[in-house]
């Protein structure tokens, strides 16, 4: 290793770790050793110091000997003359520096509560993100499991222009690379510039600004810890296990552009233990295959068009990006976009005027394969700011295309159309809504293009149940509402084939073993009337999804011989549960929360939880953050139950599940519910409402406390009383 690298990074860790026993100081002369620390919402403490070294932080007074451990990890300074060669003391200094800037970033969590924003976007006055907390993790990390998201760039610094640095980042957006930001270069930093070109930065387009400091580099290495900590199931404090799992699956590297100061060299350093390569834009030293690594671990003096490509060669990472012929480009990164006010070209839908989506089958004769209409003014033909009625019609034909595959097909227009920069794609069927802004017009963008994404991408990813496909854009008003009455007829007859399933009458169930990787033994087990967890499978998605990957994640189960009718339970089912989950798990019951539940993974959209004292259940979604009745916020929650084990009084499940008539049947059904977030009754309301109709109980929903009544099972009993909820004059639930 390069004795100019090994000696400025230790210099580097010096000043760090300096800094952070005067920050710690001076938080113990104010707060105390008591006073509680920590990143938001998180049951990673600081997931740095908790993943290598196993350490919890909840105090002030817990940073003293993590404090002491930097200090033992520093080596001395390299000596003109040194005998023993430079990688390992430095990266032992590496390790120190991101242990002393968890401490610093931790204190000014406590010294500056606002500086932050909590959530996944910037606002008009403050771009820094800080921690990505559980919520955040959990939606974002799953990505760089399943694919999605190939790996990460950390960016320290600034490039020479802000145009440079919108090029880079749409360079790595394209590629589905998230760009974690932190750091100054003269004044000026990355995330800065893209706000100063006009991109569009924040978590849903995977430009996530960190902070303001080197510092702040930080969060993308906690990133990558709670990684190997909730999708690899490694235990706290194996540190080898997480390092080798940032190596071998979170393909990261560090872009750091700018003048290389002894603090950057000395994160660089630290990220050399986990695997990441540097790629820098100035004339450095460099770490290249000499025997101390497997390939090159500091490249330097790289163009800024050439830098993305260098970098993605260097580590490793495989990308797979389709070209689609648009004039805009085209990637997940832009799903998160949003277009607004000024910025707005055209708008259609979203109670504005008619706007309809829908996949439709037809005869082989009837498709000519690629064919795009208009049929209507097109962008070209309206000014500005306006408005006009839409609807996407999307034909499709083929000898292994059937009525149940439509829906599938027409669920991906929703974010094949946000994936186009410059769209804004929002509901799905009928209330569909979509804005065209001007920037994408300004490039050449035609509503014909919208007909040209479907057509490439739905044949790439689903060419296997259809032969041709052909769309049709209406933008006069009759037209759409005629489409929009032959649509609503469809749903209606799909919507009565799904809900008129039922678990019962139905011989054959599929599997979900996608979350696998990260909760081993957890086999979900998606039947008509018990939706996949997550919340984005249903009986008939994975039906689809085996007949278009019959080797994929999704296979069909028989369920065999019945074993308990009202818990749901079935010799088939079990079987296939003890071979796919190795033997960890026999059994499991669809119906019941208190009797051997179906195991959890991590990726739950909701999870619910006996409520003895209420005689009832509760249940919170992921996007609520705040206490519960049971004594948990979700993170705990999902961190306690979600690495795939079967926890009797805890059970995750989706949203839609709630109000299928199956859900905990086994112990008393939807009646049990006595407590859910405000914002979750609100968004199930109508389905809701349906339900408890059909039980007899049409105000229910009115009769459930929610954390505006109270957050225990104490404050929450006087409410249920005075309501009369039916769950209190029910049998025990633990009886």
């Amino acid at each position: 290793m390069s004795k100019i690298i090994a000696s400025a990074a230790i210099r580097g860790a010096y000043k760090i770790v300096a800094q952070a026993e005067e920050k710690w100081q001076q938080a113990m002369d104010k707060w105390g050793a008591n006073e509680p620390v920590g990143f938001p919402n998180t049951a990673y403490y600081l997931p740095v110091i908790y993943g290598i070294l196993g350490e919890k932080v909840a105090k002030v007074g817990d940073m003293e000997r993590i404090l002491k451990r930097c200090r033992s990890l520093l080596p001395p300074p390299v000596r003109e003359v040194h005998p023993l060669p430079y990688l390992a003391p430095a990266l032992d200094a590496g390790m120190a520096t991101f242990f002393a800037e968890e401490i610093i970033e931790a204190i000014r969590y406590l010294e500056q509560p606002d500086f932050y924003l909590t959530g996944e976007e910037i606002s008009d006055s403050k771009i820094w993100l800080g921690a990505a907390d559980d919520v955040i993790m959990r939606k974002r990390g799953i990505e760089f499991v399943d694919g999605t998201a190939p790996g990460f760039a950390a960016v320290l610094g600034a490039a020479p222009t802000s145009e440079i640095a919108a090029k880079i980042a749409q360079e790595l957006q394209q590629k589905n690379i998230y760009v974690f930001m932190a750091a100054e270069y003269n004044g000026k930093r990355f995330s800065e510039q893209l706000v100063e070109a006009g991109v569009q930065i924040g978590w849903p387009t995977r430009l996530v600004s960190y902070g303001p400091d080197i510092t702040a580099a930080v969060f993308a290495m906690g990133f990558a810890t709670r990684a190997a900590l909730s999708f690899g199931g490694i235990e706290p404090g194996d540190f080898r296990r997480v390092l080798i799992y940032n190596k071998d699956r979170i393909f990261a590297f560090a872009l750091p552009l700018g003048y290389v100061t002894d603090e950057w060299y000395a994160n660089a350093a630290g990220a050399i233990n986990f695997g990441f390569p540097a790629i820098a834009d100035t004339p450095i030293p460099e770490v290249l295959p000499t025997g101390i690594t497997t390939y090159e671990h500091v490249i330097s003096n790289v163009p800024h068009d050439e830098i993305v490509a260098k970098a993605i060669e260097t580590r490793g990472l495989k990308i797979t990006v389709s070209e689609v012929p648009i004039p805009v480009a085209f990637g997940p990164a832009f799903e998160g976009e949003r277009v607004r006010g000024e910025d707005i070209y055209l708008e259609t839908g979203g109670g504005r005027t008619p706007m309809v989506e829908w996949v439709t089958s037809k005869r082989m004769e009837d498709v000519e394969d690629g064919k795009i209409e208009v049929i209507g003014p097109e962008l070209a033909d309206v000014k500005a700011g306006s408005q006009l009625p839409l609807a996407i019609a999307v034909e499709v034909a083929g000898r292994n295309m059937q009525d149940d595959y439509e829906p599938i097909l027409e669920r991906q227009i929703h974010h094949l159309i946000n994936y186009a920069q410059g769209l804004m794609h929002i509901g799905q069927r009928d209330i569909a809504w979509l804005r065209v802004s001007k920037q994408a017009v300004e490039k050449g963008f035609k509503l014909s293009h919208i007909g040209t994404i479907l057509h490439a991408k739905l044949h790439q990813d689903f060419g296997r149940i259809f032969d041709k496909l052909q769309v049709k854009l209406y933008t006069e008003e009759d037209k759409v509402k005629e489409i929009v009455e032959k649509a609503k007829e469809v749903y209606a007859t799909r919507d009565a084939r799904i809900e008129g399933m039922t678990d019962e009458t139905t011989e054959i169930y599929y599997s979900c073993t996608l979350c696998q990787s990260f909760a081993p033994s957890h086999v979900c087990v998606i039947s008509p009337e018990r939706t996949g967890l997550c919340g984005s499978y249903n009986w008939m998605d994975c039906k689809a999804a085996f007949e278009i990957n019959p080797t994929g994640p999704n296979q069909p189960v028989e369920k065999g011989e019945t074993v308990d009718t009202k818990l749901g339970q079935w010799k088939g089912v079990n079987e296939f549960v003890a071979k796919a989950s190795r033997g960890k798990i026999d059994h499991y019951n669809f119906y019941s929360i208190v009797h051997d539940p179906m195991t959890t993974c991590g990726c739950c959209e909701c999870i619910a939880v006996v409520l003895p004292l209420c005689n009832g259940i509760m249940t919170v979604n992921r996007e609520y953050t705040g206490e519960t009745p049971c004594g948990m916020k979700f993170t705990t929650l999902a961190g306690t139950i979600g690495g795939g084990i079967s926890t009797p009084g805890f059970v995750g499940h989706g949203k839609y599940n709630t109000t299928q008539k199956k859900f905990v049947i086994g112990d008393g059904g939807l009646l049990r519910m006595v407590w859910m977030p405000k914002s979750l009754k609100e968004e199930i309301a109508e389905r809701f409402n349906a339900r408890a109709k059909e039980l007899g109980a049409p105000d229910l929903l009115d009769k459930i406390a929610d954390e505006t009544v109270g957050t225990s099972e104490e404050a929450i009993l006087p409410f249920l009383e005075q309501k009369g909820h039916p769950a209190l004059t029910m049998d025990p639930i633990l009886g």
